[in-house]
């Protein structure tokens, strides 16, 4: 789906871009424009680079979920890929990220997505102050740092969930919450990593010269690159607490276990003894004590639970009941 926006004035204009229609190229070659590609189809990718003339590897590039983050300067192309964080709504402990890339264009704006993202909705519902389409330098410096903001977000909200899975894992020992501990960490591995890469691009935007023509945008790139390591350091720090945390657990389920193993043990032991002492006296040979007693069967009772009393004591005392 192609989308197209253009800022007049502080309000913001939406156009949908219809391939069956030739007359709508026009709109879609409009100066001081923002186009939106998401998950766009082939013959609209292969109109968007026919129309705007730029290599078709720079969308496929921000379709590919493998793609790292990269900044990427071709005479008045500029090709910029970010990592995006984004949550599966299904799966509470599921964060992962996607890549987004953004085209800038002597006149034009282009962003490249395969999901519908928060963070290009923001824009577009005029959420973010100060959002111009024919501002292509600052637009990409404020995608950049709301970008950042989400990363914050969502890292606080990964440890909230932690820190409800921790009670109830205090509760009661389960697999189950092990489990989410496990899927959280590998979102942070997935933060972690984005973020790493976004944190280079940032870092070579800053030596370019694509916003030291304007101090503003060059003090906002230079807050996004504050928010991003941040943002690094959060996410080292939970995934650091978590990992600590699920061994701690792991420990407590294996120390546990071993405690009811060593009771069991125990409790075999003090029924073993009687029992043994009953078989004995249940051998049908000639010369068994008390064979001819009338009291016989007590007396053997009372040696068989003599013998667990003892048996019992000596656990208590070695601390192994």
């Amino acid at each position: 789906m192609i989308k197209i926006y253009k800022s007049h004035n502080d309000i913001l204009e939406k156009k949908l871009f219809s391939i069956s229609e030739t007359l709508e190229v026009e709109k879609l070659t409009e100066k001081n424009t923002w186009i939106h590609l998401s998950n766009p189809t082939e013959e609209e990718i292969r109109v968007v680079t026919n129309s705007f003339d730029i290599p078709e590897e720079h969308i496929r590039a921000a379709l590919d979920e493998e793609e790292k983050a990269r900044l990427e300067i071709d005479d008045d192309i500029i090709l910029v890929i970010i990592d995006v964080p984004i949550h599966d709504e299904n799966n509470r402990c599921s964060f992962t990220t996607v890549p987004l890339g953004i085209i800038l264009l002597k006149d034009h704006i282009l962003t490249v997505s395969t999901v519908k993202l928060s963070l290009i909705e923001e824009f577009v519902q005029g959420r973010i102050k100060s959002f111009f389409t024919f501002k292509k330098t600052r637009f990409i410096l404020q995608m950049l740092f709301r970008n950042s903001t989400y990363f914050l977000l969502y890292l606080k909200q990964i440890g909230r969930i932690s820190d409800n899975i921790e009670r109830q894992l205090k509760n009661n020992l389960r697999n189950q919450e092990l489990m989410l501990l496990l899927e959280l960490e590998k979102s942070l591995v997935y933060f972690t990593t984005s973020l790493k890469s976004n944190e280079a691009v940032l870092e070579r935007m800053m030596r370019t010269e694509i916003v030291k023509r304007y101090p503003d945008d060059l003090e906002l790139l230079e807050d996004v690159i504050i928010e991003t390591k941040q943002a690094i350091e959060m996410a080292n720090i939970y995934s650091s607490i978590l990992g600590s945390t699920r061994d701690a657990f792991s420990t407590v389920m294996s120390n546990n276990l071993n405690i009811v193993m060593k009771k069991l043990t125990s409790i075999t032991i003090v029924f073993a003894i009687p029992t043994v002492v009953s078989g004995l006296w249940g051998m049908n040979v000639g010369g068994v004590p008390f064979a001819s007693d009338t009291y016989g069967f007590l007396w053997v009772l009372l040696v068989a639970f003599a013998c667990g009393i003892i048996i019992t004591w000596i656990l208590f005392k070695k601390e192994l009941f």
